[in-house]
């Protein structure tokens, strides 16, 4: 792992301007990857959905290590079939354009997740239309039967996402009717931001039972279910983020359990995988008192990395000594904010500092997922910060 403090010290050498910059620990990035792959069970895969952080580097990083990658939209899917046309892939989101299920196709994907029967019509149009088998997954959004929900939920009630269940026979009796689309399985993603291995470990047992059910009501022998990710980084607390290791030891027990070491399990996990490889770091540009309270400018700011304003908490930071101003403040409890004029533009609200400084460097760890590439980087025109892959 990078020596964090000593490589900013180093970057900022280099800069002319206060510096605003995205670091990537692309070794912690291998490693943590690799750890996390070889601790699940041997019948289980394991996709990066890249929606979570799409970077050319981030992927060739990653491209050795996992089974395949995620793609959420059509340009996802065109951008990582043009740098690993040798990895498979998945394509899955709702509103599929038809150009978009095309090129699909065109690019020989592993899966489709299916989210409707009028996709699933429109899908099997084009597969006749251009004599290409097309692999499908439902996505299905079944009841939760009580499993406590997190605060990202894509399913267990009326949403946007996949199936009702009682749509099934329906959309069987279209795959059926089709010459061209193969049913390989089922894709279950009920929720996202799970901190809680146990709560997780009753929504896949949740998944298997159901698998099971529809395999034996509909004489179906799909080769793979999907499960989906959604494991959770604690951003308020990050030495209690996803216990991913408790959980693939309990996975393993649950699938000898539920007698499902013939079908492989396949996961799409994002933020987890990169979450901890990323560092947003400004400069500080003012420290001000304000009504009583303490306010730090800093360059940059949610237009960069709009994390904590998404997640809606305040994020930890650390303060890295760069500034010999005689403007300080010590002891007290400082808001970080960025350079929009818009009083939402808080990355860090009413946090105790030991010692903050102008020209000093706020670090923000756990940025290397849902971060830049999820801001409204154009808002303003602000210059784009740095960004190093090391």
């Amino acid at each position: 792992m990078l020596n964090i403090e000593a490589t900013i010290k180093q970057l900022v050498t280099h800069s002319e301007e206060p510096f605003c910059a995205y670091l990537y620990d692309l070794g912690e990035l291998r490693s943590h990857a690799q750890k996390m792959i070889s601790a699940l069970p041997k019948n289980a895969e394991f996709f990066y959905a890249a929606k979570a952080n799409p970077e050319r580097e981030i992927l060739a990083a990653l491209s050795p290590i996992v089974d395949g990658f995620e793609a959420a939209s059509g340009g996802e899917l065109k951008w990582l079939h043009q740098l690993h046309p040798e990895k498979p892939l998945i394509f899955g989101g709702p509103g599929k354009l038809p150009s978009e299920l095309k090129l699909a196709l065109e690019c020989g994907v592993d899966a489709i997740h299916v989210e409707s029967q009028n996709e699933l019509k429109r899908l099997a149009e084009l597969s006749a239309q251009m004599g290409r088998p097309a692999p499908v997954f439902l996505r299905m959004n079944i009841p939760l039967d009580n499993i406590e929900v997190t605060k990202l939920a894509m399913g267990g009630k009326p949403t946007p996402f996949g199936f009702d269940p009682q749509e099934l026979p329906d959309a069987l009796a279209i795959v059926q009717r089709s010459n061209y689309l193969e049913l390989k399985g089922f894709h279950f993603h009920l929720m996202s931001h799970q901190l809680c291995v146990d709560t997780h470990l009753k929504l896949i047992q949740l998944y298997f039972n159901t698998f099971k059910q529809w395999c034996t009501d509909y004489q179906l022998s799909p080769p793979i279910l999907n499960v989906g990710g959604g494991m959770g980084i604690n951003y308020q607390d990050p030495g209690n983020h996803f216990d991913w290791w408790r959980f693939c030891e309990g996975l393993k027990v649950l699938i000898d359990a539920e007698s499902m070491n013939d079908t492989r399990i396949r996961f799409e996990c994002g933020r987890f995988v990169t979450a901890t490889c990323g560092y947003y770091v400004m400069e500080v540009l003012d420290i001000k008192r304000n009504h009583g309270e303490f306010f730090a400018i800093a360059r940059g700011g949610t237009h960069h990395f709009r994390t904590p304003a998404a997640q809606g908490h305040s994020h930890p930071f650390s303060v890295i000594k760069g500034g010999n101003s005689e403007v300080s403040v010590e002891n007290e409890k400082i808001t970080i904010v960025g350079q929009l004029c818009t009083p939402k533009d808080v990355l860090a609200k009413s946090e105790m500092v030991k010692s903050l400084s102008l020209g000093d460097y706020l670090c923000f760890p756990l940025a290397g997922a849902y971060a830049w590439n999820i801001s409204h980087q154009n808002f303003l025109m602000h210059e784009k910060p740095r960004v190093y892959f090391l």
